[in-house]
């Protein structure tokens, strides 16, 4: 029997041929910005993206002393997009084109570089001198070539305003960053169509997720534990699932599981240009590397205000 017939799915197109989990990717520990502690399912030796992502940084969990939260202070980007999703903490975004907002649990930021700017993203003094648990995601989406010089733009979604969805039995529960899931449509605009979906599913919970058929997928399990794909392949915490072709995905946690998987899903229609990086800069050439440090060295990115 077709999985799209008995479990709960995505509205349209009827997905109709489930993919598999093709490869098991496990992150990485590491340290970023001013020394805070991410798990890093990529870049890393040998695995430098999933075209158009370049990079998946998951913040914490960390519980921060009073004085001790940490962020990253003013650093420069030319050629892509850069999304914060906040899941507990405070964060200030400073940046060279006079953007100041605070980001609480549950808001996106969707920031597009495109030809230069330069941000910071910081505690709030509240948060810094109270401290408390931080967690979040910093995710870098490639522009295509055509728009990696363009005017850069900031949105923001809080967290009232991202579309949430519940299935049936109440086992899984979808926030809608990006794309669309269970009837609700997000609200982002996107360079590059892509879905980004934040599911909590409850032990016994599952349901078949669309994931249109010209987009790469994966699925990074952050909390718990989760089955994904038609091969039903266990997926542990800290670990994302590639996904093969089709134009599904099925999600589950066993009915045994001690509590629910937090599970973030990302797929896009893959750009097929070349990729050139280098820190905070990601081009198509090494020679508009090369320019990207000439016109920050310049002062062309502009600087942050200083606050009034």
């Amino acid at each position: 029997m077709n999985a799209s017939n008995s479990l709960a799915s995505t509205t349209s197109p009827q997905p109709t041929e489930p993919r598999r989990a093709a490869r098991l990717v496990q992150s990485v520990s590491t340290l970023e910005g001013g020394g805070f502690p991410v798990r890093r399912p990529f870049p890393t030796p040998g695995f430098s993206h999933f075209d158009p992502f370049l990079l998946i940084d998951h913040l914490g969990p960390v519980q921060w002393p009073p004085g001790g939260p940490i962020g990253a202070p003013d650093h420069p980007h030319r050629g892509f997009e850069t999304v914060t999703y906040v899941l507990a903490g405070e964060n200030e975004h400073r940046d060279s084109f006079g953007n100041a907002d605070v980001l609480q649990p549950g808001d996106v930021q969707w920031m597009t570089a495109g030809g230069g700017v330069i941000h910071s993203e910081m505690p709030t003094e509240r948060f810094h001198r109270e401290g408390g648990l931080q967690e979040g995601f910093q995710i870098w989406v490639n522009l295509p070539a055509v728009d990696k010089m363009m005017t850069p733009r900031y949105q923001t979604l809080r967290a009232s305003d991202i579309p949430q969805a519940t299935t049936a039995d109440g086992r899984v529960r979808v926030r809608v960053i990006a794309g669309e899931s269970l009837g609700k449509t997000a609200r982002i605009d996107t360079r590059v169509p892509i879905q980004m979906l934040h599911f909590t599913v409850q032990p016994g919970g599952e349901l078949l997720q669309s994931v249109p058929a010209e987009q790469s997928g994966l699925l990074y399990v952050f909390k718990g534990n989760a089955t994904i794909g038609s091969d039903r392949r266990k997926v542990a915490e800290g670990q994302a699932a590639l996904l093969g072709s089709g134009d599904s995905v099925h999600i589950s946690v066993a009915a045994d599981e001690s509590g629910p998987a937090e599970i973030l899903l990302l797929s896009g229609k893959p750009l097929h240009e070349p990729v050139a990086r280098y820190g905070p800069f990601v081009m198509n050439t090494r020679e508009e590397i090369e320019q990207a440090f000439r016109d920050y060295q310049s002062g062309r990115f502009g600087l942050i205000p200083p606050r009034t």
